[in-house]
């Protein structure tokens, strides 16, 4: 059953769409600055997340507002780190929050940048299980990607495959199949792209060393979404992705891997076509048979990533899929977004009954919610 990842596409939204949506709505809507991606790329797994303005402690770290690097990534990246290492990771995500509510820069960054947070804190807590249990959802588990990531570096390329059966054992055998489960895998495709320096071919290689079917395709979704996000990474690219081939590297991989690579891949595509979801739904009818529905599911988590999760924007996005089945797995993938954006069900209901116009909508709506929302 096609699994929306929770957190991709939320990064997505945030990234190119997402820097000219959060102008357009910001000036005609204020702050749905979200309706961008805030609400990301996304089905990745997440969050509504209630802001809290928790005063910091009196710790000197970086100002990027002082010193005018409000768009200074490298800028924001030190701050965080400061503010985890010095003082903790709530002190980071309070500030992180905060951001978040002012400078569009953040929001399109708010993913990678909670990546770095989970980077610092691995310096604290260098087991899977003690950073996570300091983790927070906020920007689609950027967080954990981090940790896993930098869990990664530090083992290192040989020991990172000599152990990957073991490095999320701890939350294999206390949470099993949970959202934390869930992220530690996923994180670890992220971490073994890399280790292998964004060799995705190399990277689902070593996901297949996980004994577990689910960890498999919960690392393999890691793999693609951190190829689909590494052309805009800042440390490095991937040279897997090809302007004249929207849907590769789905197109060449084997059919193992190819359900969570078109989870992930319309993204790539909105942003090839200048996020015209009409032409994805097209390119998406003519993939490989027995994954045009994932595709579809993948355009709804970016309908609702790229909205930040706003009904109404969503709900006109899925009808413009051409036929039934494209209106219906759209309806599925952003529903699921929804729910991994708002970590509740009450605004994936508020969206299902959106689609009252046409109860076959209606009814795979509140059917995939009822048991999407029980993973959580």
């Amino acid at each position: 059953m096609s699994e929306t990842v929770p957190g991709y596409t939320r990064y997505m939204r945030q990234r190119g769409k997402i820097y000219r949506s959060v102008w357009d709505f910001i000036k005609k809507y204020y702050m749905p600055l979200a309706i961008l991606l805030a609400g990301i790329t996304g089905a990745t797994l997440i969050v509504r997340h209630k802001l809290q303005a928790t005063p910091l402690a009196q710790t000197i770290v970086r100002d990027c507002v002082t010193e005018k690097k409000t768009s200074d990534f490298a800028c924001w990246n030190q701050r965080l780190s400061e503010l985890t290492t010095q003082e903790s990771t709530d002190a980071a995500f309070t500030d992180l929050k905060q951001q978040y509510q002012t400078y569009p820069y953040v929001v399109a960054e708010c993913h990678q940048l909670a990546h770095r947070i989970g980077r610092a804190a691995v310096k604290k807590y260098p087991k899977v299980f003690d950073a996570f249990n300091h983790g927070d959802n906020f920007c689609w588990s950027g967080y954990y990607h981090g940790v896993m990531e930098a869990i990664s570096t530090k083992l290192g390329h040989d020991q990172t495959i000599a152990k990957m059966n073991d490095i999320c054992a701890d939350l294999r055998k206390q949470r099993p199949y949970s959202f934390y489960h869930y992220n530690c895998v996923h994180g670890l495709g992220h971490g073994v792209m890399g280790i292998t320096d964004n060799q995705l071919f190399d990277s689902l290689t070593i996901c297949d060393r996980l004994g577990d079917k689910w960890e498999r395709t919960s690392c393999y979704g890691g793999v693609f979404m951190e190829n689909v996000m590494s052309e805009d990474n800042p440390d490095h690219r991937t040279s897997f992705l090809h302007k004249d081939q929207p849907m590769y590297p789905c197109t060449a991989v084997d059919t193992v891997y190819k359900e969570q690579c078109y989870l992930m891949q319309s993204s790539y595509a909105l942003k090839l076509d200048g996020y015209d979801f009409f032409k994805v739904f097209g390119e998406c009818a003519v993939v490989d048979q027995d994954f045009v529905a994932t595709c579809y599911q993948s355009v709804g988590r970016d309908a609702s990533g790229s909205s930040t999760s706003d009904v109404t924007s969503t709900n006109t996005t899925c009808n413009l899929g051409q036929t039934a089945v494209a209106k219906s797995n759209c309806v599925i993938g952003a529903v699921k977004d929804f729910i991994s954006y708002y970590h509740d069900d009450a605004k994936a209901k508020l969206l299902c009954d959106s689609f009252a116009s046409d109860q076959s909508l209606v009814d795979v709506c509140r059917s995939t919610a009822t048991d999407y929302y029980k993973s959580f």
